[in-house]
C-alpha cells in the first residue's frame, strides 16, 4: 500500500492533555484492559513484535513511508480521517479485534 496520502499530515498535530480530575471515592475495580487498540499511537504499535504484526498484516509497509515520523504519534483511528479511503472503518474493526486480542 503506498501511503502517500499522508503527506498531508506535515502540519503540526498537537496533543492536549487535561489535568486528571480529583476522585473522593476510590474507583472500582475494572477487567484488564487489553494492551492495545486502534486508538494506541501507532510508534507504541510499531514498538512490540505482536502489534506490529498485525499492522504488517493488514498496513503492510507502513513503517517504510517516508511521513512515518509525522504520523507515528497517532493512532490508527485518529490517522484514518488523513489516508483518502485508505484505513476504513471495517479495517479498523479487523486491526482493533487482533489488536485487542493481545494479552
Amino acid at each position: 500500500m503506498k501511503f502517500a496520502p499522508l503527506a498531508a499530515l506535515g502540519l503540526a498535530v498537537a496533543a492536549i492533555t487535561a489535568p486528571a480530575a480529583a476522585q473522593d471515592a476510590p474507583a472500582a475495580p475494572t477487567a484488564p484492559a487489553s494492551l492495545f487498540s486502534i486508538e494506541t499511537p501507532i510508534e507504541a504499535l510499531v514498538a512490540d513484535a505482536r502489534a506490529k504484526a498485525v499492522l504488517d498484516k493488514y498496513l503492510p509497509g507502513i513503517v517504510q513511508v517516508p511521513q512515518y515520523d509525522m504520523f507515528k504519534a497517532l493512532s490508527l483511528k485518529a490517522l484514518a480521517p488523513y489516508s483518502q479511503g485508505m484505513i476504513s472503518e471495517e479495517l479498523l474493526t479487523k486491526i482493533n479485534t487482533d489488536l485487542t486480542a493481545i494479552k
